[in-house]
């Protein structure tokens, strides 16, 4: 009877045994080797690579600094941009600093801007953007070329015959008429600013243009620009501001002239 009902819980033929096999000795922990030997591998050949150019960029004498080109340099001398830039030759490119470089170069007083690129493999570029001499205003004997900000470009003994010259109380970045006279100039057409001589400005509201045939114009204070240059060309060609010497446009509406 054992025996039967043994042979009736036992499993049928053909059809698959449902209990589970013991797993053969070893068989998943050995097919469970190769991928961690190849993730070690593969790790190792990404150190190896990182570890490379690591070296090459900050230990090798292959990308180092060579050489230093400037552009953009008039006002101010080669050597003085270069030494003030500071930058060592045989410096790993890439532990060059640009932007304490551009600092450095925009505290000379000719530069308005500077721009340091690295050109690889060894050499830096700086270019230089100077500023441009709007002005000239006299002082103990010399003459100080002011740009559009007026801050102090270059000086010399002799007046620079290109420059109209600036007469303020206190010329200078700081100085609130000194801005308002460069404001007006910088509006100005560029026929009109080619024949200005000299600019007085008493205070902000009261800028006043001397041209080289002797036509004083009252200008006031800076804006509406466009409007106040229609007038004086339109003074100027009609018989009755012809001969004027002096055309006061400080209030459109109200034009004189005498």
């Amino acid at each position: 009877m054992n025996e039967a009902r043994t042979s009736r819980r036992g499993t049928a033929p053909g059809r698959p045994d449902p209990r589970p096999r013991e797993p053969e000795p070893g068989g998943a922990a050995a097919g469970r080797r190769p991928h961690r030997w190849k993730a070690v591998c593969v790790a190792l050949l990404v150190i190896g690579v990182l570890g490379t150019v690591a070296w090459v960029l900050l230990g090798s004498r292959l990308l180092v600094v060579r050489s230093v080109e400037v552009t953009g340099t008039e006002l101010a001398p080669r050597d003085r941009i270069v030494a003030t830039a500071g930058i060592r030759l045989g410096l790993p490119m890439v532990r060059l600093g640009t932007g304490s470089v551009e600092a450095r170069l925009e505290r000379l007083r000719e530069v308005e801007s500077a721009t340091v690129e690295r050109q690889w493999p060894a050499t830096v570029r700086i270019v230089v953007r100077e500023r441009v001499p709007v002005v000239a205003v006299e002082r103990a004997g010399r003459y100080h070329q002011l740009d559009r900000y007026g801050v102090t470009v270059t000086d010399g003994p002799s007046r620079p015959p290109a420059l109209p010259t600036l007469s303020a109380a206190s010329p200078g970045p700081t100085d609130a008429s000194t801005l308002a006279a460069l404001k007006v100039i910088g509006e100005l057409p560029g026929g009109l600013r080619t024949r200005l001589h000299g600019v007085e400005a008493s205070s902000p509201d009261t800028v006043t243009l001397r041209l080289r045939d002797g036509l004083t114009v009252v200008w006031g204070a800076a804006g509406r620009s466009a409007e106040k240059v229609r007038l004086i060309d339109a003074l100027r060609a009609s018989p009755a501001g012809r001969d004027a010497r002096t055309i006061d446009v400080s209030s459109p509406e109200f034009v004189t002239t005498r």
